[in-house]
């Protein structure tokens, strides 16, 4: 009996997903310190008081309370910290401690460090040791805030609260003027008018008349002409008319001539109303921090080495250097859409993608597109770009 080799997906283990929070502000990590240290203050006043009163005010006894209240607090805010990786303070202003690989909880082990290096740079050295664990944060070369105790224990800490939709604006294009003096100044289109044959000069020459016809009715006859008896019922022989002349003869004079009819004068000709240029299409410009820029002409992908998957068709590769390695291989991916915005998606990276939009920032959800308008900034893990729109 044949015996299938196990497929590769079951041999591997199943990977944490990476939470996609973005990382948390110094204020609101200062606001969540003072929080934790204020309440472990008043409660370890409290058991030196009660000490004193209920039991001895020696003061060896009351120290010695102190100092186990204060080893036993240390170990219960570890273990709460190393599970579900919040305090006091940081469940307050909405913060929470995890793993800077995976998202996921950091344990009690790493837990009892950071707070053991957290408790021995807050010994009462007129703030020094909190400063330099401070300084160490502000200038973090990855860009998120990350102290020498975040970096000795592989954490970080992000910002949980709910993220607010941002709309994304809808860039309206110029809207048409109807130029009403220019179509005053569109001439009229011309009006056809019939066209009857000019008279000829045989019609020009004037019939001669029989006298019945010219004489009125009721007159009698011309004179010197004899009367004529009517037949009854007889009507008159029609009217010929003479057989065609000769035309005039060259030496009749201008006076004596048929005054002609003026030459047709055509009306003016209707000319299409010139044509408006059409607006030009805005260009797409981005700024990278390293001093990379260029007009966006096509699909864009992100990345420490980005690639295209198979039929994409890709304009811009931007391969990016990590400092700590928070850029995936392929980060994200921006381009232009259908309608002429332009457009971010993230590919699944490991740190996220975060979008900046005059000063308020979101994470991205990966494979969901995110519209973007004249300078907002993108940031790829320890990397970030801005998008601004030439006309």
């Amino acid at each position: 009996m044949t015996q299938h080799p196990p497929h590769p997906q079951q041999l591997a283990p199943a990977q944490p997903q990476a939470l996609t929070y973005p990382v948390a502000q110094l204020e609101r990590r200062f606001t969540a310190f003072a929080i934790d240290r204020l309440l472990a203050w008043s409660l370890l006043a409290a058991v030196g008081l009660v000490t004193a009163y209920a039991i001895s005010d020696e003061l060896w006894t009351v120290v010695g309370a102190v100092a186990g209240a204060t080893v036993l607090l240390w170990l219960v805010l570890a273990v709460v910290l190393g599970i579900g990786g919040s305090s006091p303070g940081k469940a307050m202003t909405g913060l929470r401690v995890v793993h800077h690989g995976t998202g996921t909880p950091i344990g009690v082990g790493p837990a009892l460090l950071r707070s053991f290096v957290l408790g021995f740079c807050g010994l009462p050295t007129f703030g020094i040791g909190m400063a330099a664990l401070a300084w160490t944060a502000v200038e973090d070369r990855g860009r998120q805030r990350r102290g020498w105790h975040d970096h000795l224990t592989h954490t970080v800490v992000v910002d949980v609260r709910p993220v607010v939709e941002v709309e994304d604006a809808v860039d309206e294009g110029p809207r048409h003027i109807v130029n009403l003096t220019a179509m005053r100044l569109i001439p009229a289109p011309a009006i056809e008018v019939p066209r009857t044959p000019e008279r000829s000069e045989q019609s020009m020459r004037r019939q001669p008349l029989p006298a019945d016809v010219i004489a009125p009715p009721g007159a009698g006859p011309a004179p010197g002409t004899a009367p004529q008896q009517q037949a009854p019922q007889q009507q008159a022989p029609p009217l010929q008319a003479p057989p065609p002349g000769p035309p005039y003869p060259q030496q009749v004079p201008p006076q004596q001539l048929p005054p002609q009819a003026p030459p047709h004068q055509s009306a003016p000709q209707w000319s299409p109303p010139p044509q408006r240029p059409q607006p030009v299409a805005a260009r797409w410009r981005v700024h990278f921090d390293n001093g990379e820029s260029f007009v966006i002409a096509g699909l864009a992908l992100v990345g420490r080495r980005p690639e295209a998957r198979a039929g994409e068709q890709v304009a811009h590769l931007i391969p990016l250097q990590s400092a700590d390695m928070s850029v995936s291989k392929t980060h994200a991916q921006f381009g232009p859409a259908s309608d002429g915005t332009i457009v971010v998606m993230d590919r699944g990276s490991t740190n996220g993608t975060m979008l900046v939009r005059q000063g308020v920032s979101r994470q991205l959800a990966p494979g969901k597109p995110a519209a973007l308008v004249d300078g907002d900034k993108v940031v790829y893990g320890d990397r970030e770009m801005t998008i601004t729109r030439e006309a």
